[in-house]
């Protein structure tokens, strides 16, 4: 299984949380159309059908990525890249 970068992860639900409340306080069809394709971006890194569902994973992501700070500091030392 593929496991999403969580740095992209981090962006993209930043983003989608800046446009939901740009969303809220005035529509306009620009904002419309980003959060559409932000939501669907989202959705598809996660690997879920559903916005709701990939807050979630990307959330349950971000969260074990900082649950083993230690272990990617090993890895950093030992010459391995984090990137992909």
């Amino acid at each position: 299984m593929i496991v999403p970068d969580p740095k992209v992860a981090r962006t993209l639900l930043t983003r989608y949380a800046t446009l939901r409340i740009a969303q809220a306080e005035r529509e306009t069809p620009h904002t419309a159309r980003e959060l559409q394709d932000v939501t669907y971006t989202l959705c598809v890194l996660m690997g879920t059908p559903d916005v709701r569902e990939a807050v979630a994973s990307a959330d349950a992501l971000l969260e074990s990525a900082a649950a083993t700070p230690t272990e990617n500091a090993e890895n950093a030392e030992n010459g391995l890249s984090l990137a992909v």
